[in-house]
């Protein structure tokens, strides 16, 4: 790795840490014009609107609420950065001990989506590359701008109500047979727990929960992966060089699939990335519809009772996936051109 490389990295790496400071400072600013005075924001630490007067002067003492905001920005800072996100007094425990529990849940069913639109996004993008101006060409697009288009919610709404309660193909809510004792918690992600502890009752039963979340964050996000495949490769099937190829006396279907797409996914490595940080938001929708207790059911629960650590904390959490997720896709781009680099 060259010292231009480095160079490059250093400063997308600043600039990311940058972004979260601006971050915290912007939502403490919030949160200051929400509850302007320190016993207001205790009740909001406190995530209980009845607590009483000595509960609250314990929360403003303990945090520094009466502090000025600068000296309160400065010690949350110092405490993200150290791991500390506060303590969740609606819960009674760490606000980052939360967290480890429901983020391995959501990132289950999000990687596994991601990693299925992906493999749909590829394949649908070459076919129809292959099939330019033909009907295939132009019911795959229409598919994709339908699905793309339409909001979170409502595709996993359509979906829940036609799989699961009109044809009754898969459970329409929940993580797991509620009836089934999980196994011990080994490996943090559900169903590498019920791998791990052969306990395949389980891990079938958390397949078949998992089925529908994961479809809504694959159909959310294949679109735009299909279109840039497409787009990109008939850009490399007009290049001369895939001409050549084909005048070789290669296949064209082998040229197609071996060739163009081979070079095409390599743009679409910095989307990849992107996609991920953009389905962990949409997962707030998608398991609230399916009361998926995950991430974005503690988010939910936390909105809802105005639990201002568990607020900050998972907003915080998400931010940072969503900046570190920007910060790998512009180094991985730097890597692929060069020319990014330069600038």
């Amino acid at each position: 790795m060259d010292s231009r490389t480095i160079a490059f990295i250093i400063r997308r790496v600043i600039y990311a840490i940058f972004t979260l400071l601006i971050l915290i400072v912007f939502i403490f600013t919030l949160i200051h014009i929400i509850a302007p005075n320190p016993l207001a924001l205790a009740r909001l630490y406190a995530g209980n609107p009845h607590a009483s007067q000595s509960e609250l002067i314990g929360i403003e003492k303990k945090y520094g609420l009466n502090l000025p905001i600068y000296d309160q920005v400065i010690n949350y800072i110092k405490d993200v950065f150290t791991g500390n996100l506060g303590y969740d007094y609606l819960h009674d425990q760490p606000v980052l001990k939360l967290i480890s529990e429901y983020l391995p849940i959501t990132l289950e069913f999000v990687l596994t989506g991601i990693v299925l639109s992906v493999i749909i996004g590829l394949f649908t993008g070459a076919y129809a590359a292959a099939r330019r101006r033909k009907p295939a060409d132009y019911t795959i697009k229409g598919i994709y701008l339908a699905t793309w288009s339409m909001p979170t919610f409502l595709l996993a709404a359509v979906l829940q109500l036609y799989i699961a309660y009109d044809l009754k193909l898969l459970p329409a809510t929940g993580m797991v047979d509620p009836t089934l004792k999980p196994p011990p918690n080994v490996l943090a992600f559900p169903l590498l727990n019920a791998i791990y502890a052969h306990d395949w009752i389980y891990a079938s039963s958390v397949i078949h929960h998992m089925i529908l979340p994961t479809l809504s964050v694959a159909l959310l996000s294949f679109g735009v992966i299909t279109r840039l495949t497409r787009s990109t490769m008939l850009d490399i099937m007009d290049m001369d060089y895939f001409r050549l190829t084909i005048m070789k006396g290669i296949p064209r279907r082998h040229a197609v699939y071996h060739v163009a797409l081979r070079n095409a996914a390599i743009p679409l490595v910095t989307y990849i990335v992107l996609a991920f940080a953009y389905a962990m938001g949409g997962a707030v929708v998608i398991e609230d519809i399916f009361s998926y207790h995950g991430m974005g059911y503690y988010i939910v629960q936390a909105v809802y009772n105005l639990d201002y650590p568990g607020i900050l904390g998972t907003t915080i959490i998400i931010a940072v996936a969503v900046i570190v997720a920007n910060l790998v896709a512009d180094i991985l781009y730097g890597i692929l051109d060069p020319r990014v680099r330069l600038e």
